[in-house]
């Protein structure tokens, strides 16, 4: 899963996003989302996402078990 459609995300899923400063570097940042902040119910570049720590960033990779 790609992190496009906000059916797929939700708080306490670990995620990989990138966040606004990595986006030329593509480097991804694993955490929990804890707020989804993107309201449509899909976005091409990804949903936007809070994670615990407060980092805010599209998902670009759900972690799955």
């Amino acid at each position: 899963m790609d992190g496009q459609n906000r059916k797929d995300i939700y708080p306490g899923l670990e995620v990989g996003i990138i966040l606004k400063k990595d986006q030329r570097s593509g480097n991804v940042t694993y955490g929990i989302v804890k707020d989804l902040l993107t309201s449509s119910l899909f976005h091409s570049r990804g949903i936007k996402v809070r994670l615990d720590d407060g980092q805010v960033g599209r998902v670009c990779e759900i972690v799955e078990d």
